[in-house]
């Protein structure tokens, strides 16, 4: 029996009409309100890592006596492939939630999903005090639920899984503070994802206390309330692991007096979409990765010796920033500015270049620069229908791979003298073999 056969026989969920589809090249199962005359459609989830459970209500069932599987069933229970489990759409009692994770104690699912779930009630989660749980990573995704804050003795009893966490992720709930004692009891996430949330300048430093989240690498405040640029960086400089900061999607500004310093261990920083009109500092000392990517730049002035990769795709740019300020830059892209020639000699030894949906002016240098780099295949998969010529007027609306960059198109004085001059030699030499030819004609010459 799976994991899906079991849980629903264990809660006796008995749903409207519903069924269980499974995919074999994917192994996932998803079931749809499942009914006792359907039930035997569960067989077929055997095979799936991962089992969705998607539309229903629970909350009649929280006077169900349920009870712990007996030997024979936990037996079952971990021989089961299983990895994963979604529950979408369903009303889930806080008192049934407790029950549920307890089961998952029995089996070998690490991953678990709960996504337009509402939650209700309070569990009582004193029996899980010291439970061990397979599960390694817990998304909430467009979850409504009660307030975390006096619920210190909730997590203090999941403290034994909890810390062993290593990915969490509460997006698209609303979520507009986490209390510090909650991030203390994460000692080793690595990832924590809070996207499109409501957190706030002030909320951020209460959840970034001392001790909180001590080994996290990677941090999403995707799409947040999130205004001072300089506050975001004082609430993150506890996080002495932080390698990953996501900060896009919110209207950031610059507050020239802090003089703030970021975890010297930030490789990937993203300010995309953030409303910036200048590039704002300072900037993690150690970028491997910077994304400025759709902002309102006019400019980039920045130098960076470990910088890798450049994103500043979609903003206002004149020209390309200056190469020399990254000597180890393999990636540039500048797609949607207001760029009319690439620096040809600075960024021809890059691995990938984008520059596409420019105004370029198809002068010879500059088409046969673009026309160069797409030779050594560094211009991607935008070449060349998304490179179009601006100017000059006869070129305007062309292709810049069908303007014509040839020696002799784009410089006839360097194939026209040289043709003259070759013409001149040849007619002094033919004199001269005509006159060795006819040495009669010099004497009667000289005579006169």
């Amino acid at each position: 029996m799976s994991v899906a056969v079991l849980l629903l026989l264990g809660l006796g969920l008995l749903e409207a009409e519903g069924r269980c589809f499974f995919s074999h090249a994917q192994k996932y199962c998803v079931c749809y309100n499942l009914s006792e005359e359907s039930l035997s459609s569960l067989i077929q989830c055997l095979p799936a890592s991962v089992v969705e459970f998607r539309g229903g209500e629970l909350e009649k069932y929280v006077a169900f006596p349920i009870s712990d599987p007996d030997p024979s069933t936990i037996e079952m229970l971990g021989s089961l492939v299983v990895r994963k489990i979604i529950f979408g759409e369903l009303l889930v009692p806080e008192i049934l939630l407790a029950w549920i994770l307890r089961f998952f104690s029995y089996t070998q699912v690490q991953e678990l999903v709960f996504e337009s779930c509402i939650f209700e009630g309070r569990g009582n989660w004193d029996e899980m005090a010291g439970q061990d749980l397979p599960i390694l990573s817990l998304h909430f995704h467009n979850v409504t639920s009660p307030p975390l804050m006096g619920r210190e003795q909730d997590f203090s009893s999941l403290s034994s899984w909890l810390e062993i966490l290593q990915e969490l992720a509460v997006t698209a709930s609303h979520v507009t503070s986490l209390p510090c004692v909650i991030g203390r009891v994460f000692k080793d996430l690595r990832s924590l994802d809070v996207a499109q949330n409501s957190l706030g300048d002030e909320s951020l430093m209460a959840t970034f206390c001392k001790g909180a989240f001590p080994q996290l690498q990677v941090l999403s405040l995707q799409r947040n309330n999130l205004t001072s640029y300089h506050r975001v960086c004082e609430s993150v400089q506890l996080l002495p692991e932080l390698q990953h900061l996501d900060l896009s999607q919110n209207k950031l500004k610059a507050d020239p007096s802090s003089s703030c310093q970021w975890p010297v261990s930030l490789r990937i920083f993203n300010l995309s979409s953030a409303g910036l009109d200048e590039v704002l500092t300072p900037l993690p000392p150690s970028l491997e990765v910077l994304d400025m990517s759709c902002n309102h730049l006019h400019a980039v002035d920045i130098s960076f010796s470990s910088l890798k990769k450049l994103f500043l795709s979609q903003n206002m740019l004149q020209a390309a920033p200056s190469i020399k300020n990254y000597p180890m830059l393999d990636t540039l892209h500048l797609d949607n500015n207001s760029i009319t020639e690439l620096p040809w000699n600075e960024v021809k030894h890059l691995q990938d270049v984008a520059a596409a949906d420019n105004p370029y002016n198809c002068s010879c240098s500059a088409a046969g620069g673009l026309q160069a780099l797409a030779t050594l295949g560094h211009l991607g998969q935008s070449w060349p229908q998304d490179y179009t010529c601006h100017s000059p007027p006869h070129y305007r609306g062309k292709l810049v791979k069908d303007v014509p960059v040839s020696v002799l198109h784009c410089n006839s004085a360097a194939v026209i003298a040289p043709v003259c001059i070759a013409l001149a030699l040849l007619g002094v030499a033919g004199g001269i073999c005509l006159l060795r030819s006819r040495p009669g004609l010099v004497r009667h010459c000289c005579r006169v």
